[in-house]
């Protein structure tokens, strides 16, 4: 199985698609969507919108989803096999505003 998981670096719901993938020991490229603009022009053109985090499983585009939504769809699509396994990380949650504050922007003053 060939995954790309594009992610925030800090974020509840990139950290819920983490966790699945750790869960079920995949092995997944970790695309940084913040800082590598070129990274997300390329989510935006694969899935057809702006909103992460995005996972792209064998060619196929799960848009904006959180982990439970990642491992809904390879249960269902028998890609993985139910496990006893579980996470640390909610993989349902969105950001904290902690995580929201590592994301914005460095003001640059000029004085």
């Amino acid at each position: 199985m060939t995954i790309k998981a594009y992610l925030k670096p800090h974020c509840g719901w990139s950290n819920g698609v983490r966790a699945i993938m750790s869960k079920y020991g995949l092995e997944y490229e970790d695309i940084d969507i913040i800082n590598n603009r070129d990274n997300y022009a390329e989510m935006v053109q694969k899935s057809g919108q702006p909103l992460s985090p995005c996972v792209e499983i064998d060619g196929v585009m799960l848009a904006d989803v959180s982990g439970e939504e990642v491992e809904n769809y390879m249960l269902s699509n028998d890609l993985v096999k139910p496990t006893s396994t579980t996470t640390d990380v909610d993989t349902n949650a969105g950001c904290s505003d902690e995580e929201h504050a590592k994301m914005a922007p460095k003001t640059i003053r000029f004085f």
